[in-house]
């Protein structure tokens, strides 16, 4: 198969048509040698930050000399950025090859499961010094969860999310994610809930969690974060201030994950540390900010950097109906002016702009858009050169992404 038709048979598979568990996944990596076992790893589960703290510690060891594995999901800019090392995606070419490798199994997989194994095979053929992996969905039953060599375990901030498959309450939630964890170092978010950070502890006595006492916030604005932690200074070019809990985060897992890293390598890897989508800025003039929020915890921290322009703002909108779609309008839209909803292409989960626009309006003034094209120029229109967010679903940025770019 070549690239297209390789892409073609993966999303062919699907995520939900199976029955959740390990066995299928298990089986598969054991016909391909166990490749996960030659795989030392720092494995991240949690609602909100995942995708940022795996970013920060790839550049961070990547910055230190070791060839670095990524592992994440979903993607933004291209299907191969779910597989990296050291910054660079999986070529077409490989990625056919290790697809055909993991077809010759003969065993049926969900399209997580099957690009878990292709990843996995091809991390251990390029003898990869460290794997930064995210789980897909949970953590229990998660694919990832066949990683068992790990130099770490990672629980970002814990929300309510995918709430049909992983529980209704922060606890539920927390246990599924807490699956994860082995005899290992744990770092948690700084700013976990209290009923997560229970959890997490009955599973686990060698716990780390930031202290935000000692953490000296300098300058936080759309350009990046300059802080201070425990003496030492750090500087960070994402945007929004909580990028400073998930900075605080990868820091106390490089530490405590046993590797060496001196200080010099730490802040040079965190300062630059790039990643799509997460409080984006796409342009300063007029201010164009991208981001990826689409649950009530991601919306929250959203709306913190919002504030700043509180009645300025045009935002232009497209969410999953199966999401709680509602409770992220209520959180960002008293900050907007205005708003321009749209149907996210391609995603029959998504929420029809018409639908979107009618309870969108319940907040704050919302038209509907035909598609992104018109959602952009629409949004241009009405904002007048006020600052323009563009949030509600990662299937949207990554779309909105390629326009604007």
């Amino acid at each position: 198969m070549n690239y297209n038709e390789t892409l073609e048979f993966i999303h062919s598979l699907g995520n939900f048509g199976l029955p959740a568990g390990l066995k299928r996944i298990k089986k598969v990596l054991s016909f391909l040698g166990d490749p996960q076992e030659k795989l030392k790893a720092i494995h991240i589960a949690g609602t909100n930050g995942k995708g940022s703290v795996s970013a920060m510690l790839t550049s961070v060891f990547k910055t230190a000399g070791y060839k670095t594995g990524l592992f994440i999901s979903p993607y933004i800019i291209d299907f191969r950025e779910r597989i990296q090392i050291n910054g660079e995606f999986i070529t077409e070419t490989d990625l056919c090859y290790y697809c055909e490798k993991v077809k010759e199994t003969g065993i049926a997989l969900t399209e997580f499961e099957f690009i878990t194994a292709l990843a996995f095979l091809y991390f251990a053929e390029q003898n990869i010094d460290i794997l930064i992996c995210e789980t897909g969905l949970g953590g229990r039953l998660d694919a990832t969860n066949t990683l068992d060599n790990l130099a770490s375990a990672v629980i970002t901030k814990i929300g309510l999310d995918h709430t049909a498959i992983l529980g209704d309450t922060i606890e539920k939630i927390t246990h599924e994610k807490c699956g994860i964890l082995r005899d290992c170092p744990v770092v948690t978010s700084p700013n976990q809930e209290v009923e997560a950070l229970n959890v997490i502890q009955s599973y686990t006595d060698r716990l780390t969690v930031p202290d935000l006492k000692e953490c000296e916030i300098l300058k936080s604005d759309i350009t990046g974060n300059t802080f201070i932690y425990k003496g030492e200074r750090f500087e960070i070019s994402l945007a929004g201030c909580y990028q400073v809990e998930n900075a605080l985060t990868a820091i106390e897992t490089v530490k405590n994950s046993g590797y060496n890293i001196p200080y010099n390598i730490l802040y040079k890897g965190l300062k630059n540390t790039f990643f799509p989508a997460r409080m984006e800025v796409i342009s300063k003039n007029p201010i164009i900010v991208l981001d990826g929020a689409h649950n009530p915890d991601g919306a929250a921290v959203l709306a913190k950097e919002m504030k700043k322009y509180t009645g300025k703002i045009t935002a232009v909108l497209g969410v999953m109906k199966d999401k709680n779609y509602k409770d992220v309008l209520n959180i960002t839209l008293p900050c907007c002016k205005n708003a321009v909803a749209v149907t996210v292409k391609d995603m029959p989960r998504s929420l029809k702009a018409e639908e979107l626009a009618e309870t969108a309006a319940k907040v704050c003034p919302c038209i509907a858009a035909e598609n992104y094209d018109d959602a952009l120029k629409k949004a241009t229109e009405i904002s007048n050169g006020d600052p323009i967010f563009i949030f509600g679903s990662l299937y949207l940025a990554a779309d909105i992404r390629k326009i604007l770019k």
